[in-house]
This record gives C-alpha cells, sequence and structure tokens, in this order.
C-alpha cells in the first residue's frame, strides 16, 4: 500500500493519448512518442510514478506490464470520457482486508454519510459565496445550505439525511444556476441543455474518481451512504459528493462564457443530445477542470481509506475544500 514516502517521492501522472500519442518502455523508462511526427516527447522513470493514468487507446505490452509490477504502479486506462476500461495492480487485488471491513460495516451507521453530505453542502455555500452577487435567490441558497449544514449533526435517520440534502440540493441549484433560466435538476433526462451538460460532467467524474478508488483494492459496489443496488457502483457515487463542485463551477463558467450553448445540442424525443461533433470538446472541458485536482482525489481516498481501516471517528475523516 502507498506510504507518505511514496507520496512525496512519486508522482501521479495522467497521460493524454486520446490524440497521436503512444506509450513504450525504452531502455528501463516509460517514453512518451508522438506518433504523427514520431517524435519523443518525454521520458518517466518508473521510480518516480505513483500511479499511471493513460486516457485514450492505446497498446498494452508485457515489457510495461513487467515495469508496472517490478515498482508496484497501479496502471489504469480510460476511454475518452474517463471510463475505466482496464485497471492493473497487484497491491489492489491483495487487499481483502479492506474487502472484509467493507462487507462487516453497519449500513445503518450514518458516520461517514453525514461527513460526505457535509462536505458536499460547504462546496456548495462556497460556490454561492464566490459569485460575488447578493440577488434574492443567492441569499436564499447559501441560507438554506447554511441551515442544512447545522442540521446535520442531530440527524439520526437515513431518510431525514437524503431529505435535508435533496433541500439544499434544490436551493442551490436554483441559486447557483439562476441565469440560465434554471427550472429544476432532473438527473439522467436531459431535459435542458444546464441539465444535460451536467449529466455529462457528472459521468466523467464518476469514472474519474472510480479509477482512484480501485487504486487501494475498494469493492465500488459497497458504498457507506448510497445503498446496495443492481450494477451501481455504490461506493463511487459516495466518494464523488464532494467534488460535484469542481463540475458545477465548470458548467456555470462555460454557459456564461458562451463555451457550451443551447446548439451544441440536438432535441430528441424531448431530450437534448449532444451533437456528435462537440464530444471531444466538452470531453476536454471536464478533463481541463479535474486534471489540476489529480493530487487533491487522490489524498483524499487515501486518507479516506486510513480512516475506514482504523475505524476514526467523524473529525478525522478527510475534507475536500474548494479553492
Amino acid at each position: 500500500m502507498f506510504t507518505l514516502k511514496d507520496v512525496g517521492d512519486r508522482s501521479i501522472f495522467v497521460i493524454n493519448c486520446i490524440e497521436g500519442r503512444s506509450l513504450q518502455v525504452e531502455s528501463g523508462v516509460l517514453l512518451l512518442k508522438d506518433t504523427d511526427e514520431d517524435k519523443k516527447l518525454t521520458k518517466l522513470p518508473f521510480q518516480k510514478i505513483l500511479a499511471l493514468f493513460v486516457i485514450g487507446h492505446i497498446t498494452i505490452t508485457t515489457p510495461l506490464i513487467d515495469k508496472c509490477t517490478r515498482y508496484g504502479i497501479p496502471l489504469v486506462v480510460m476511454k475518452p470520457n474517463f471510463r475505466p476500461v482496464f485497471f492493473f495492480s497487484i497491491t489492489a487485488e491483495a487487499n481483502f482486508l479492506l474487502r472484509q471491513k467493507q462487507y462487516a460495516a453497519d449500513k445503518n451507521d450514518l458516520t461517514i454519510p453525514k461527513v460526505l453530505v457535509s462536505n458536499k453542502i460547504s462546496n456548495q455555500i462556497r460556490l454561492l459565496i464566490k459569485t460575488r452577487r447578493k440577488t434574492p435567490a443567492i441569499e436564499q441558497g447559501k441560507a438554506q445550505c447554511r441551515s442544512s449544514l447545522q442540521q446535520i449533526e442531530n440527524i439520526t435517520d437515513y431518510n431525514a439525511l437524503m431529505g435535508l440534502e435533496g433541500r439544499a440540493a434544490k436551493a442551490f441549484f436554483s441559486a447557483y444556476f439562476e441565469d440560465s433560466d434554471w427550472q429544476v435538476r432532473r438527473p439522467r433526462t436531459k431535459c435542458d441543455p444546464v441539465n444535460a451538460t451536467l449529466d455529462i460532467g457528472y459521468t466523467i467524474l464518476f469514472n474519474y474518481i472510480e479509477a482512484f478508488v480501485r487504486l487501494f483494492g475498494f469493492d465500488p459496489y459497497v458504498g457507506v451512504y448510497h445503498r446496495l443496488w443492481f450494477k451501481r457502483k455504490s461506493l463511487v457515487c459516495d466518494l464523488m459528493e464532494p467534488f460535484r463542485c469542481i463540475i458545477e463551477r465548470q458548467v456555470r463558467k462555460a454557459f456564461n462564457t458562451g463555451q457550451c450553448k443551447t446548439a451544441d445540442f440536438r432535441l430528441q424525443k424531448g431530450e437534448y443530445i449532444l451533437r456528435q461533433e462537440k464530444n471531444s470538446d466538452y470531453t476536454k472541458l471536464f478533463y481541463d477542470a479535474l486534471i489540476g485536482y489529480k493530487t487533491d482525489v487522490f489524498r483524499f481516498i487515501r486518507d479516506y481509506y486510513r480512516c475506514f481501516m482504523q475505524r476514526k471517528s467523524a473529525p478525522d475523516y478527510p475534507m475536500f475544500d474548494l479553492n
């Protein structure tokens, strides 16, 4: 498992191989090449790699797997939408003690869910403050989120916690996207361009978080807040909650600047579907937003792992504070 020394001496490398890029092992180092110009771009010593994320379509060679095995480097290959299609890590697969603790955890214990929901709402408040606006909707949104945050500590019922999170989210979205003729948040219905774009961003965020969750050997299907559901990776749904704010900020900024617009979508049977020629633009939009937080995500999930394994109390669990 990763140590503090590993984190200090080694780095997480995210390599974009979507266009004209390839990886190969040469003279004992990892070589990134521009295949279009047959040009060497950079060399990465394996001793300095903590984890390797490759986005795009590449060929996985035996020498690459051998080096990753020798240096204990998890290798994650993702599609352009960040969906992991290949994961390799010997150390993670051996972490049976973690999964035992996951399966034995009390499903009615709200300690960790309350931490995650508190973190999510705290970042919603930060986003509203960062608008530097004092419209009635913004002020009402901040008041509702702050009220919800104060009530969390005394909640003892699972459904009550979900209801509180929902009320805070409703007030937040109405305020934060008030300039976009916001109606209501409807996940996966694609009822308007903003909702459709949020869904795209959240999907990319989900895939990104899953890749980090797998680094430590978690069973992604066993969550602490989202309950077990057929084929739902509930733990990934849990741990992405504090980071949703990254997507929300990027979506608001993109629509305000015209980077995203209604013309990017086509209306089909009442749903707004992103035009195919815009796929790469929207992928890059969220790629640029998330890559800058790769170390924050890693540290959050690493610290969550340590707290979960040691059965720490709520104040010890990590918090992600949006800067």
